[in-house]
């Protein structure tokens, strides 16, 4: 079968994009015929080598964390799945291999995929879905009625932080680029801002508010501000670097390190399915480029949440 990897840490160029023996499963395992992955900057990273010591992977890799496609054939001791059904999940990122004709997914880990949108579009749910997920309800523990900031919101994972909020009963003000404006209303965001003025305060956008949820990287000094963006007793939450706590203020914060979960994605995946929760594809790449895929990252050219097609 064919598949893209990398024998090397480095830049873009050590994707390769060349034949390799089809998986077997093995116990607890599904095998998956790949209908599309998605790019995650967190691809760009394990490629260059940067998290080698957070997430120790073997070489030769092949990226591609997001999953979506069709079981092909079930290892052993595997209930629930069948040979057939189409699936999402979100693959170790110790080991993914979504940018491949078939890949190794823990059974745990999938989840029913959407029937009411393409099956390639999927594979832009099960990352961003499950870090959305995680950082709105286990770490915000966002609750009806709360005021709600959410940095970012234009982005893959702050465009889905923000429809969760909604749909749980917050009041959200969204802040990104004003090229996104008109698609953040439609999520039903109660307020859409251009980029935060951090030196004005929160007061300037209608705060402060009960949750900060961040996910712009900005520099530490700026990371510090946002905490007086969170009200009395309220929470930051961040997937781009940690916001200090005021324990004065009774103010916490959580940081994100996403995990792969089943159950969770099988959730969003009835949102999708109930029209409560939308993706924003911006783009389908065949896996043969997934190499100008992560260049045009790194220099800044993806225009958005990019699928990447199987073979």
């Amino acid at each position: 079968m064919k598949a893209m990897r990398f024998h090397e840490f480095g830049s873009s160029e050590v994707l390769r994009y060349e034949d390799v023996d089809r998986p077997v499963p093995g116990t607890g395992q599904v095998l998956v015929r790949v209908a599309a992955t998605s790019f995650n900057p967190v691809d760009d990273h394990i490629r260059a080598g940067v998290l080698a010591e957070m997430i120790p992977i073997t070489l030769p890799y092949v990226p591609g964390i997001d999953l979506a496609g069709t079981v092909a054939e079930l290892g052993a001791d595997v209930t629930g799945p069948e040979a057939g059904d189409r699936i999402v999940a979100m693959l170790p990122l110790d080991s993914a291999g979504g940018a491949a004709e078939y890949v190794l997914a823990p059974a745990e880990s999938l989840a029913p995929a959407p029937r009411t949108i393409e099956l390639v579009d999927a594979a832009a749910l099960p990352l961003t879905g499950l870090a959305a997920w995680q950082t709105a309800f286990d770490l915000a523990e966002l609750k009806p009625g709360q005021t709600v900031l959410v940095n970012g919101a234009g982005g893959a994972v702050g465009s889905l932080v923000v429809q969760l909020a909604v749909d749980a009963g917050a009041h959200v003000t969204a802040v990104d680029a004003p090229r996104h404006a008109d698609r953040l209303r439609g999520y039903g965001a109660d307020r859409v801002v251009g980029p935060l003025d951090l030196a004005a305060g929160p007061a300037a956008v209608g705060g402060p508010f009960q949750a900060v949820v961040n996910h712009v990287r900005v520099s530490p000094e700026q990371l510090a501000q946002l905490t007086h963006y969170v009200a009395d007793g309220g929470i930051a939450a961040s997937t781009a670097g940690p916001i200090p706590e005021d324990p004065a203020r009774g103010v916490r914060s959580a940081s994100l390190w996403v995990r792969s979960d089943g159950a969770q994605l099988s959730e969003l995946v009835a949102k999708v399915d109930a029209g409560r929760l939308q993706l924003h594809v911006a783009d389908h790449r065949p896996v043969a480029e997934l190499a100008a895929v992560h260049e045009d990252a790194g220099a800044g050219r993806l225009p958005g949440k990019t699928v990447v097609l199987a073979p």
